[in-house]
């Protein structure tokens, strides 16, 4: 790949809770100078990114809904999302309800993730679905991934970057099989350098969330990594 093709991949991701506004500032003259997919920060920011990024018509304004541990009723996320649509973004990454999939609530889940995914798609915006595949089996996984894909979310992804372990190539491997080849697929958490973007594309990721964007950049390009904000994720 080359250096656009990989930023064009990315969801530059800022989401610490310590994160103020010039960090905010300097996340989006990133995105813009880069031309990532996407800028993907708190909810509270959306608005300002929306107002930063409104003369860039290739950078996306994402944010996250029920993050970072999905345990919130589907009525409080849809509100989430709709309030966050309202303020400017144009995809929201929700996490599921990982408490219902393991009791084998499946109702609940899935009422979880359509709540949020008709709300996107009423605002025209794209909905991602975090599963948070550290805390899951591979049957669990697969069960997630078919309800997410069963009630038209866009993308599934596997971690908040929060949790205990991040994206793995079988992890994705498991959800690219399940989703099949057009649904999207986003590998986050833990991806830091250019050779993790490249196995994860290769394992079947078609978006990558990582705070790392500039680096990873600079590095398809071969050449040394600028200084960038630090996203924890």
């Amino acid at each position: 790949m080359s250096a656009e093709q990989t930023a064009r991949l990315i969801d530059h991701t800022l989401l610490k809770p310590e994160a103020i506004r010039a960090q905010i500032e300097t996340l989006c003259d990133e995105a813009r100078r880069y031309h990532f997919a996407s800028v993907c920060i708190n909810p509270s920011y959306v608005r300002l990114c929306a107002e930063l990024l409104a003369d860039v018509a290739d950078v996306a304004v994402c944010t996250v809904i029920g993050f970072p541990l999905g345990a919130t009723t589907p009525d409080a996320k849809a509100f989430e999302a709709r309030q966050a649509i309202a303020n400017g973004a144009t995809e929201v990454d929700m996490v599921q309800n990982v408490g219902a999939l393991k009791s084998g609530d499946l109702d609940l889940l899935r009422r979880d993730i359509a709540a949020v995914v008709e709300v996107a798609h009423a605002g025209n915006a794209l909905c991602k679905v975090i599963l948070e595949t550290a805390l899951l089996t591979d049957e669990e996984k697969v069960t997630a991934c078919q309800i997410a894909q069963e009630v038209g979310a866009d993308f599934v992804k596997t971690s908040t970057g929060f949790g205990s372990g991040g994206a793995t190539e079988a992890d994705i491997a498991v959800m690219r099989r399940t989703v099949g080849p057009v649904m999207g697929v986003k590998a986050s958490g833990g991806v830091r350098t250019y050779a993790d973007v490249q196995k994860m594309v290769a394992a079947g990721a078609t978006r990558i969330g990582a705070s790392a964007g500039v680096q990873i950049v600079e590095q398809a390009r071969g050449g040394q990594a600028a200084p960038s904000s630090d996203g924890g994720y």
